[in-house]
């Protein structure tokens, strides 16, 4: 009796240490889908699946210990040198390494309180903040210059409008209130929707409008030159060439480090410089259809929101060649070209290589 109970409690053991190991394998095999679910849906998901792996991490850790300490060594783990770390904020993409994005500076989510201090302008609070001054205005309903010493001001994340939704309210007709593009609201990532589908919003939610205007717009200039249309095919100040021809209705900002190109005719698609096809393909949500070349100088270009391609994975191209057709499909609001240019997988501004 005890000769067979030792018999079953080892094979139990061997079974669950068997069942353990390929649950790792297939876990391993699944996890990238998971993420890039998750990133897509921009955290629909994330409390619950969150709960739900806290659970799971909390089991396996009790039934795994004795397996992992019998088969790993974990001594070296403690053998850790101090080190510096530079507080840069990586963004993941679930396409490839060379994406990745860093950030210098955390940014900002929220519109946050400041208190005003002697030798305070609104010059100097709108530099520190990165905002326009016309922001802090429209943010406190302040109709001069002038502030006084120990008077809170709202500070909004970013330049522009903060609106408070009303019934009736869409991202079309805001858009439309405050004489910017509807896809700049949906590109400011800090901004929640009900439905990422429809773009709907619910009535009491605070929405950012990035590059919005409560007074009479103001023409947008990038250092002294005006940019507005562009035409397809000229070469810029590097050898990347204008992939598309349009009106911009976004430059690149921390948050959007592209250019939206946009034109209702739907226009070809031109490859910004000969390179090799490492992307073609389609997500619901982010880049829908998009395109990625890598110019194998360490630069790679990325065409977004496109209705289709004519060019596949590990396809060669030559500049200027016709790679695709201007959409609105993924994360967008209307037809247009999401165009990205990065140099050792960092994001970069496509104007100074364009203008």
């Amino acid at each position: 009796m005890k000769q067979e109970l030792s018999e079953f409690v080892l094979f139990l053991w061997q079974y669950v240490k068997t069942r353990l190991l390929n649950f790792g394998q297939n876990f391993e095999q699944v996890k990238d889908v998971i993420v890039a679910f998750l990133v897509v849906k921009r955290g629909k998901y994330s409390s619950s699946f969150l709960n739900t792996s806290f659970l799971i991490l909390v089991g396996a850790a009790v039934i795994g210990a004795p397996i992992i300490a019998e088969n790993n060594s974990f001594s070296s783990l403690f053998e850790i040198k101090q080190s510096k770390y530079q507080a840069n904020v990586v963004a993941y993409s679930p396409y490839e390494n060379s994406l990745s994005t860093v950030i210098s500076v955390k940014p900002r989510d929220k519109v946050e309180n400041y208190t005003v201090i002697e030798g305070d302008t609104l010059a100097l609070i709108a530099k520190k903040y990165d905002v326009s001054i016309d922001t802090i205005k429209w943010a406190n309903n302040i109709k001069s210059d002038e502030i006084k010493i120990n008077q809170v001001l709202k500070i909004p994340p970013v330049t522009g409008v903060v609106h408070k939704v009303v019934s009736g309210d869409n991202i079309y007709t805001i858009a439309k209130k405050y004489k910017t593009e509807a896809q700049n609201i949906v590109n400011f990532p800090f901004n929640d929707f009900s439905d990422l589908d429809t773009f709907s919003l619910a009535v009491g939610q605070t929405l950012f409008v990035p590059n919005g205007v409560i007074e009479e717009e103001k023409p947008k200039f990038m250092g002294s030159q005006y940019v507005a249309q562009v035409v397809p095919g000229v070469r810029g100040s590097s050898n990347f060439i204008w992939p598309t021809g349009g009106i911009i209705t976004q430059y690149p900002v921390w948050y959007h480090m592209a250019l939206d190109i946009a034109n209702a005719s739907m226009p070809a698609i031109l490859a910004s410089d000969t390179g090799t096809v490492t992307f073609a393909g389609c997500v619901q949500y982010g880049y829908g259809c998009h395109i990625i070349i890598d110019h194998a100088n360490g630069f790679q270009t990325l065409y977004g929101h496109i209705s289709s391609f004519n060019v596949s994975t590990g396809q060669a191209v030559s500049q200027g060649q016709a790679i695709g057709v201007m959409g609105s499909t993924g994360r967008s609001t209307g037809t247009h070209l999401h165009f990205e240019v990065r140099s050792g997988g960092v994001l970069q501004n496509p104007l100074t290589y364009l203008k």
